[in-house]
């Protein structure tokens, strides 16, 4: 694939609407669960949701940044204790495994804080017997996501279909040693991050996930606010 045959997606909703759409046409079974990762992936997951008439949920993962690098990823925790680490750098971190479990244990803790922030209090939804697709707004080097396709098959999903817009072939490949299936919209050959395919790539707020979650649950998609200035 080359970059100018590519799309650059306006914002997550409109990627959220193709990816929806490409959802749509595959054969999810009749019981379907859409989990968002947040907090990036919550507003596709949503219009994902909204495509297929089916529930809306989130999956909260957190990364597992390097002692003193935490902007570099050593892993990622989700739900249910799992925890997926890259034994490489393990390796070459020798002698600080007391500070991997606390950072391993500082965001189990902040995952379980999330997950109440945003259900605010409800239970997350039953996975047992049926079709989970999580959604995420891009895979970098989609350990995220295989923390989350573990979660939710611990939880029991039957069936766990993962879903971007765009990611990178190191992801696809990653992922579908576990998913039942990857749905990737674009797999670019020179990516480099998922900002870079996407015009706005703003930080999504704690506030719009729950009001996601809030407005999908009472079975509401009035048309989302655009930013000021644009049409």
């Amino acid at each position: 694939m080359t970059p100018g045959r590519l799309e650059i997606y306006t914002d997550r909703e409109l990627a959220g609407q193709r990816l929806g759409a490409a959802l749509r046409a595959r054969p999810l079974g009749p019981h379907v669960v859409v989990l968002g990762l947040p907090r990036g992936g919550v507003p596709l997951a949503y219009e994902v949701a909204h495509t297929l008439q089916a529930p809306l949920d989130v999956l909260p993962v957190r990364k597992l940044g390097l002692p003193g690098e935490p902007e570099r990823a050593f892993g990622a925790v989700a739900p249910g204790g799992v925890v997926v680490v890259d034994p490489g750098l393990r390796l070459r971190w020798r002698g600080r495994e007391q500070d991997f479990k606390d950072i391993e244990r500082r965001e189990l803790a902040e995952l379980a804080r999330r997950e109440q922030l945003y259900r605010r209090g409800l239970p997350p939804l039953a996975l047992q017997g049926k079709t989970a697709v999580l959604v995420d707004d891009g895979l970098a080097t989609g350990a995220t996501m295989l923390a989350a396709v573990r979660s939710a098959r611990q939880a029991g999903a039957s069936r766990i279909v993962c879903a971007a817009p765009v990611g990178s072939r190191e992801a696809a490949a990653l992922l579908r040693g576990e998913a039942d299936d990857v749905v990737l919209l674009q797999v670019p050959d020179d990516f480099l991050s998922v900002g870079q395919w996407y015009e706005r790539f703003d930080q999504v707020p704690d506030e719009q996930v729950q009001r996601l979650l809030s407005r999908a649950a009472s079975g509401g998609k009035p048309p989302s606010p655009r930013p000021p200035g644009t049409s």
